[in-house]
């Protein structure tokens, strides 16, 4: 095989000037929110597991199932749970209709306890699905109600609700939330068109208008639940915790963009010495070549 004078040299520069080719591909954060480990800013970042639910796009945060798309509001990186808003959740401001939600059932992600849902405005006729005892989805799952709180009268305070003009037993409670393996809520079974979440109630349980209206999930990083400590080191040594190769194995991506299976001190003490060693006979050589050859 023939090779030129250049395509050589651009060959000895590629294999001697790594640094200038690797493009740092992961950031810290998205917009106004810090991304870390498990998230990531895309593709290539954080674990793969979560990649397909949290993504980045447009500088927002943004949650995904089989239902929609949803707004990330802040994740709690200490207590590991991820808040998201739902568009057609209606609240004590408005009320608009709902297809509900679910949760995909592989994703690595469950109700957290302080997540509260009620289903709004529903028909007379559901009045009898939506029992303690549960409605039977046909998957041998139930979704578990209680009418039994005071939730629902709260909730029936609010002007845009109060119009409606229903009795409260059509009001249906979900705390702690119980939507079965599936992890879905079928309002059009149920029989409403419209649901609200909160987890929050903001330290004003009387007032609906300030609680916290959203969903929260919780979140694990593997079955032990135990923080990795190959990320650990990542991020010790400011690099952010990544994934690549045919098996999404464990990646370091550095402030200067490269990635390292390990962590960022030795891709530092690697420059320096790569620097102190040889670098004041190689670069020479490689700018005569280029004043040469070209």
């Amino acid at each position: 095989m023939d090779f030129t004078y250049p395509s050589l040299l651009s060959i000895f520069l590629l294999l001697l000037l790594p640094s200038l080719i690797s493009s740092q591909i992961c950031q810290k954060n998205c917009g106004k929110e810090t991304v870390k480990y498990p998230f990531g800013s895309g593709p290539g970042c954080g674990d793969p597991r979560f990649q397909p639910h949290v993504t980045c796009s447009n500088q927002k945060l943004t949650f995904t199932t089989h239902t929609g798309s949803y707004p990330v509001t802040s994740i709690d990186y200490t207590n590991q749970v991820i808040y998201i808003s739902d568009p057609t959740m209606s609240t004590c401001s408005c009320t608009v209709p709902s297809k509900g939600f679910g949760l995909n059932w592989d994703a690595p992600f469950t109700f957290a306890d302080s997540t509260i849902f009620a289903l709004v405005d529903c028909s007379m006729n559901s009045s009898s699905i939506c029992q303690s005892n549960g409605y039977d989805d046909g998957s041998n799952s139930k979704l578990l109600c209680d009418q039994g709180t005071p939730i629902c009268s709260l909730l029936y305070s609010c002007r845009p609700i109060s119009t409606i003009n229903l009795p409260i037993s059509t009001c249906c409670v979900y705390t702690p939330v119980n939507l079965g393996p599936a992890f879905e809520m079928d309002l059009q079974k149920l029989q409403c068109p419209s649901y609200t979440g909160f987890y929050n109630f903001n330290d004003q349980q009387t007032d609906p208008e300030k609680w916290n209206y959203g969903i929260a999930l919780k979140y694990k990083f593997s079955v032990t639940n135990d923080y990795p400590g190959s990320c650990d080191a990542c991020e010790r040594s400011h690099g952010v915790c990544g994934y690549g190769g045919a098996y999404n194995s464990f990646v370091c991506n550095c402030p200067n963009g490269i990635n390292t299976t390990t962590d960022c001190f030795f891709i530092s003490s690697y420059n320096k010495g790569f620097r102190n060693g040889v670098a004041w006979l190689i670069y020479p050589v490689a700018w005569f070549l280029v004043w040469f050859f070209l």
